[in-house]
């Protein structure tokens, strides 16, 4: 991809992160659960999300590349952003947000899939879906799991466009969020910070371990 490609991009992602703070709030709600991590308010950095934006958008011009799926998962990217915001804010992941990225990557998908004439591609990403879902669906059922449905939805979601890029992105992207949200509780725990029956949101991992597991296949 070329220089002035990844610039346009970069502006791309500059302003969908100045709409995610606006978005976000349409969708937080104060929910005091006392067994919650109790996150604390975050201090205003204008020039944070817009930057966050930008460099997930470039990495992902980078990893993807030419292939004709780019746009629909620089789409999925500005939902997932949004999404990262409210669970971060409330440890929720709207219904309807993640049915709009999920709306977005299928059908985006499928009309490229017909329109460069690699249906298999579509059979790859359907499959990484039902894989994905498959797999956090048993990770919820397990004794005493705190893995909420909208993390086994939102998994289900992003399984679309790893499974589309094939088996190495679809592994990366099942098992890096679960090692990144792993060693965040250990840390946590080591400083005191949380408690064992404290709950932490997942989606943010869910969503920075796709986007390496896009970036690192």
């Amino acid at each position: 991809m070329s220089a002035a490609a990844l610039v346009s991009i970069a502006l791309l992602g500059t302003l969908v992160g100045l709409v995610v703070p606006l978005v976000s709030r349409r969708f937080a709600t104060a929910d005091a659960r006392p067994w919650a991590f109790p996150l604390p308010q975050p201090v205003r950095r204008p020039w944070l999300d817009p930057m966050v934006a930008a460099s997930v958008f470039v990495g992902l011009g980078v990893a993807v590349g030419d292939d004709p799926g780019l746009p629909v998962f620089l789409a999925v990217a500005a939902v997932g952003l949004v999404l990262a915001v409210v669970d971060l804010a409330c440890l929720r992941l709207p219904d309807p947000l993640v049915l709009i990225a999920g709306l977005l990557v299928l059908g985006g998908l499928t009309a490229v899939a017909l329109l460069s004439g690699a249906p298999g591609r579509l059979l790859g990403a359907l499959g990484g879906a039902a894989v994905a879902g498959a797999a956090h669906v048993l990770l919820a059922l397990l004794p005493g799991s705190r893995l909420g449905f909208g993390d086994v939805k939102l998994a289900a979601v992003l399984g679309l466009p790893l499974g589309w890029l094939g088996r190495d992105a679809l592994l990366a992207g099942l098992l890096l969020p679960h090692v990144l949200h792993g060693g965040l509780v250990l840390i946590l725990l080591a400083a005191r910070k949380v408690h064992r029956n404290t709950l932490l949101p997942l989606g943010p991992a869910l969503l920075t371990g796709a986007w390496l597991g896009v970036l690192l296949t």
